[in-house]
């Protein structure tokens, strides 16, 4: 029994001593592994009489159990002192500034349409959209613009060399007004909606680009008359600039759509070398600035879309939304807009959080 004791208690100081896990596994193999010595004596007890098992059993079991646990503690012990070590060496400073992450802007062009489509939903539209690639009937033809009208030229307008099924020329559309076409043949009047989107011109300087953005208003209803279209496009332009100043002069003009067609201007005034819209152009330094095109939807486009035109009437307006932009917001170059300088964009753009102008609502 003495010899049992001594063995426990020499390997319990061995385990105490023990520095890493590798010579902790070492004890366990070689006390209770295959060749261990206390494998070992668990051997022996098949062998004894049933006296000497009954005397010694006890003794050898309270060795290997004892010898088990001091173990596990000992490998315990070491491993969370390895953790603490470990964590100690790689602890973060979490007052430590964070990288700068880069950050993407959000485009005058974007922006100024979540702007508009904000002003007109609160003034009652709804935002159609339709296909960049269009035929010349919807273009062209519903819009009552002859064959012979320059619009309809090579040199204006980007053809595609196919035709659709109905033998009609396939193209680039040039304005959004076969928005209006498609959504007065597919929907019952009266009808309200506004149609944003890409459009496609052949010219190109510091004013005009290929591709540009517009916006096009429709309405058509009952006894819709031009003091309508005044009022609406006063109240839009109202709302976009954020001035109450706002003076239109309506100009007569001619578009194959609309008769009669007015051309809209509005006051603008000089300071620090930009122009500021605001106030009546014919003030003292002030000027007049063209920025809408309008009328009154001409009869015929009411009738090739199905409509009896002696019934129902409407208005329509149309504008660059690039333009827009840049009168809001200063910009002087519109081949900037289409550069991709995130040195432009920086300074130009609007956060991702921001919320178009208008958000309370054109009476807010």
């Amino acid at each position: 029994m003495d010899d049992i004791a001594a063995l426990k208690a020499g390997l319990l100081a061995d385990i105490e001593r023990a520095d890493t896990l590798g010579q902790v596994e070492e004890l366990r193999v070689g006390a209770l592994g295959k060749q261990g010595v206390v494998t070992a004596l668990l051997k022996t007890l098949g062998g004894m009489a049933p006296e000497e098992r009954q005397e010694r059993g006890p003794a050898i079991h309270d060795l290997r159990e004892g010898v088990t646990q001091a173990i596990a503690e000992r490998k315990a012990a070491l491993e969370q002192a390895e953790l603490d070590a470990r964590l100690a060496g790689e602890r973060l400073d979490m007052t430590l500034p964070v990288d700068a992450l880069p950050q993407g802007s959000v485009h005058p062009v974007s922006q100024v349409m979540d702007e508009l489509a904000e002003i007109f939903a609160d003034l009652g539209f709804a935002v159609a959209t339709g296909p960049e690639i269009e035929d010349d009937w919807r273009n062209f033809t519903a819009l009552n613009i002859p064959e012979t009208h320059p619009a309809r030229a090579m040199h204006d307008t980007f053809y595609f060399p196919d035709m659709d099924a109905e033998g009609r020329a396939m193209l680039l559309r040039t304005h959004t007004s076969p928005v209006q076409i498609r959504t007065m043949t597919s929907q019952q009047a009266p009808i309200r909606i506004i149609a944003p989107g890409r459009v496609y011109r052949s010219d190109s300087d510091a004013t005009h680009t290929p591709m540009f953005h517009q916006i096009e208003g429709l309405v058509i209803d009952k006894g819709i008359h031009l003091g309508h279209l005044k009022w609406t496009l006063e109240t839009f332009l109202k709302a976009f600039f954020e001035r109450d100043d706002i003076v239109l002069r309506l100009r007569p003009s001619y578009f194959p759509f609309t008769e009669p067609s007015v051309e809209v201007d509005v006051g603008y005034t000089i300071e620090k070398g930009q122009r500021v819209i605001g106030g009546s152009g014919d003030a003292p330094g002030g000027g007049w600035m063209e920025v809408l095109g309008s009328g009154m939807v001409h009869r015929r486009v009411i009738e090739n879309c199905g409509l009896d035109p002696d019934e129902w009437q409407g208005f329509a307006f149309g504008t660059g939304v690039d333009r827009l932009a840049m009168l809001k917001y200063g910009m002087n170059d519109l081949r900037a807009f289409f550069d991709g300088d995130l040195r432009w964009l920086r300074h130009y753009g609007f956060s991702a959080l921001d919320v178009p102008t208008l958000s309370g609502g054109v009476g807010a």
